[in-house]
């Protein structure tokens, strides 16, 4: 666990500080989606094409704190913002409960606009987020280590594109909180930069099991992917944890390979389940519980995710309850 921040000072009975999380967010999106109109009163719906458009601040990291802050942690995101959607991006971030430290970089966010009202995601149009210049990388990563160290969990989120940070500062990053005694999660999914953390665990995604492509492991397939868990784990990045789109995850944990199953539920939105089941890890580990129980309730956070509409979205006490059934095996 990370360095234990101090006490409050007086009778000893105060209550002690909300566990804090810190998230480095490079490349935070502005997501825009178009969703169906809700049915009339007589149980139709309108067909004038018309639709409900949402406007959200999105991008790995934020979707991480958001829910972490469901969770009810303390929660400060890390990022970068520049151009007029980052003028939006930053002002939809901080209404959405959590302190945003902000870099201005020249250029702008990313940002999508996706289509729902057919049910499934079609996607309208995306522009992608600038290159950090030198200056803007090194503003952004003393923002997020000073903040690192005053919490109890810093996440590494990945960039909504591997152009706009370089592996070798998720390298640093992880390096130089992890000294000062702090713990560190690295999310290194979507094919992010594959260098983790010294302390901590690491999750990455096994990219054959893609949504829609169910795949039971027989031994042989069991054996790589705990193979692949173990090479971080033997460099020195701690426990490793291996998301398997609506498969249980696999998680190397003091060197034990266990399988995660949540509840089975039916879908509405497969995205996001990952980064929920970090946020989940991350708040259990904030809090002084072990990895198994982070995972259960991590779990839990990514079976309830793709439920819901809305990506690092959900309810403490659901999340909480969901937990129960979990199974590690």
């Amino acid at each position: 666990m990370g360095r234990t921040r101090g006490e409050p000072a007086g009778t000893g009975l105060e209550p002690r500080p909300r566990p804090r999380a810190c998230i480095f967010a490079p490349s935070p999106l502005l997501t825009i989606t178009i969703e169906a109109r809700p049915a009339t009163d007589d149980g139709g719906a309108d067909d004038d094409g018309s639709g409900e458009i949402h406007l959200h601040g999105g991008g790995q990291g934020f979707w991480i704190g958001r829910l972490l802050a469901t969770l009810d942690l303390d929660v400060v995101v890390c990022a970068n913002f520049g151009g007029e959607s980052g003028t939006v991006l930053r002002t939809l971030m901080s209404a959405e409960g959590v302190e945003v430290v902000g870099v201005a970089s020249a250029g702008p966010n990313g940002a999508y606009v996706h289509d729902r009202r057919s049910g499934e995601r079609a996607e309208v149009a995306v522009m992608r987020a600038a290159p950090l210049t030198r200056h803007e990388a090194d503003e952004l990563y003393g923002a997020t280590l000073v903040n690192a160290v005053e919490a109890d969990v810093t996440v590494l989120g990945g960039p909504s594109d591997h152009s706009v940070v370089g592996p070798e500062m998720y390298r640093r990053l992880a390096r130089d909180v992890g000294a000062q005694g702090c713990s560190v999660v690295a999310d290194l999914s979507r094919r992010a930069p594959r260098r983790g953390p010294r302390r901590g665990p690491a999750r990455g995604e096994d990219q054959r099991g893609g949504p829609g492509r169910r795949r039971r492991l027989d031994g042989r397939g069991r054996a790589a992917l705990a193979a692949t868990a173990r090479q971080p784990a033997e460099k020195g990045g701690g426990d490793v944890i291996i998301t398997r789109a609506e498969e249980p995850a696999l998680a190397l944990v003091d060197g034990r390979l266990v399988e995660v199953a949540p509840p089975r539920l039916e879908a509405l939105d497969h995205r996001g389940a990952g980064d929920s089941l970090t946020a989940g890890v991350v708040a259990a580990l904030a809090r002084g519980d072990d990895l198994l129980t982070g995972l259960r309730l991590g779990a839990a956070a990514g079976a309830m995710n793709v439920t819901r509409r809305g990506l690092g979205t959900g309810n403490r006490s659901e999340i909480e309850r969901l937990a129960q059934l979990v199974e590690i095996r």
